[in-house]
């Protein structure tokens, strides 16, 4: 009964907000926000707090912790939700040039032409260096070097997580992404 009700008061819900007649869009975005970060430096801190907190503003953030489960293929997930987002968030940390999906999912970020808020926590924008361990092709060195060096030149947010205010980091934060979030809208509908 309880589910029912729910489901009837939903489809009502979308008969107020789109009238007869309207065209739909195609399906929403898997998420607004996507968070890139690595996972063994910030996850449990930065990364998951600010995921937290756009949460309760209403936005859609996309953190890979809490938005996969096990079972779910990485670039199956993490790829259209990057290409789907509105908006990057990059939390780059002392390890995160260590990490190939790190780098792989910035560098999406910003072939797809998404603006990205950089955020610099515990390291400093010249600090950051793809690192060659032989792993990685040239084409694939040549492309996150690329997406590196244009976000170094992004205007973001520093935080010292020794010395920094959570709070004030998290406002900080949540502020500049319902800034960019409007002037993204904005952008878009005078097109």
């Amino acid at each position: 009964m309880q589910q029912r009700c729910a489901s009837s008061a939903k489809n009502l819900c979308r008969k107020i907000l789109l009238p007869e007649g309207a065209i739909r869009a195609t399906r929403p975005p898997l998420c607004d926000i996507f968070i890139n970060h690595r996972g063994t430096d910030t996850k449990r801190t930065i990364a998951g707090l600010l995921h937290d907190h756009l949460l309760r503003l209403g936005l859609r953030p996309f953190l890979d912790s809490m938005n996969m489960k096990p079972g779910d293929k990485l670039f199956g997930k993490i790829d259209p939700a990057i290409r789907s987002c509105k908006l990057g968030v990059a939390i780059f940390s002392p390890n995160y040039c260590d990490s190939y999906f790190c780098l792989h999912e910035l560098a999406l970020m910003m072939e797809s032409k998404k603006r990205v808020i950089p955020v610099f926590c515990d390291v400093k924008p010249s600090q950051l260096q793809v690192a060659d361990y032989g792993t990685h092709s040239t084409d694939q060195l040549r492309r996150f070097d690329r997406a590196l060096e244009e976000v170094k030149y992004t205007v973001g947010i520093a935080f010292d997580t020794l010395l920094g205010d959570w709070s004030a980091f998290l406002n900080a934060a949540a502020d500049a992404v319902n800034k960019n979030l409007v002037e993204l809208e904005a952008e878009n509908s005078s097109k």
